[in-house]
């Protein structure tokens, strides 16, 4: 039996000691059904005592497993990323989301950094083990306001995923390195994409991962404003736009890193790799104790006693109301007399 008390030991017995006391001597002062009562009440307060301490045993061990690696995501935020061809009239950003969530859930204990490009690259998100952090970034990112775009080019964070790999190289050698890819492909200037090649060396493994279908996806306009709520789509020459996946140029980006390309779709599971070699092994990362929590009976006492006050209360309310109710008046019929005085 192990106890893992919600507050220090020492100051619940200088609040519960007290109470105790009172309702020890109320028990020895009562008599009759007062006895049973303050005995009940004393049970109460032990079990709330107990409670507090949250008592457990020691169960099993849990093996955990750490993934010694760094995991570069790049993901598109141009206007296109919100084009509803996902899962038939949804986002792609929505397919982006649950591919990263996927992610996180598949590699546990890694390093995570997040870079966006449209107009320009940035990172989002420098290397942490906060998937919250990810997560939540992903769950507020939005593409490039539709006024302001300008055209983009799909190899724009070459650079920065290059000097983001060397960084993470150079502070933890002995670290893999992983990266993932997340676009349509559609190249909306009219240079050639820059290319990933720089970042080959750097890169163990990953996947570039593609989203859109071959007929297009309408998208919708983006303001920047709070909320976003727009309900007006991008427009050319009189109709709905319609962003199309290129996945040639998809293609070329995993051929330059070295890695996979996938076309995504909702109905099927991202394939991801292995985690490379540096991942540490069940026996390596040790055990954690897990202990089964037995604080629930206590909480089950508390909840059948707090029932019988309850219901004695409710008791002695109505009787005392039966009591305090006023009788109907009652008068007195005096004779009549039978004549006339």
């Amino acid at each position: 039996m192990i106890f893992q008390p919600v507050l220090n030991i020492f100051l619940l017995v200088l609040l519960c000691a007290p109470v105790a006391a009172l309702a020890v001597l109320a028990l020895v002062k009562a008599k009759g059904r007062g006895r049973a009562l303050w005995a009940m009440r004393l049970v109460l307060l032990l079990a709330c005592f107990v409670l507090f301490l949250r008592p457990g045993i020691p169960g099993g061990a849990t093996q955990t497993l750490a993934t010694d690696t760094d995991i570069v995501l790049v993901v598109d935020t141009t206007a296109s990323i919100v084009a509803e061809d996902w899962d038939g009239d949804q986002p792609r950003l929505d397919g982006v989301r649950a591919d990263v969530q996927a992610i996180v859930d598949e590699y546990p204990g890694a390093r995570f950094a997040l870079i966006t490009f449209d107009a320009s690259a940035d990172l989002r998100l420098p290397l942490t083990t906060d998937t919250t952090a990810l997560v939540s970034s992903l769950e507020v990112l939005r593409p490039e306001v539709t006024s302001q775009s300008r055209g983009s080019s799909i190899g724009i964070a070459n650079e920065l995923l290059a000097d983001t790999l060397s960084n993470a190289a150079e502070s933890s050698p002995d670290r893999s390195r992983m990266v993932f890819y997340f676009g349509d492909g559609e190249q909306t200037v009219t240079s050639a994409p820059e290319p990933f090649d720089g970042s080959e060396k750097l890169t163990d493994a990953g996947a570039v991962f593609g989203y859109g279908t071959a007929e297009g996806g309408p998208m919708k306009l983006t303001t920047g404003s709070v909320g976003d709520s727009s309900s007006e789509y991008i427009e050319y020459e009189g109709a709905n736009a319609l962003s199309v996946i290129d996945e040639k140029n998809l293609e070329a980006i995993a051929a330059e890193l070295g890695v996979p390309y996938e076309h995504r779709t909702a109905d099927a599971e991202p394939e991801l790799p292995e985690a490379p070699s540096t991942t540490t092994s069940y026996a390596e990362s040790g055990s954690v104790g897990s202990v089964t929590e037995l604080y629930w009976i206590a909480a089950l006492v508390i909840v059948a006693l707090l029932g019988v006050e309850l219901t004695r209360a409710s008791m002695l309310v109505a009787r005392l109301r039966l009591l305090r109710a006023p009788s109907a008046p009652h008068r007195e019929r005096r004779p009549t007399d039978g004549g006339a005085a």
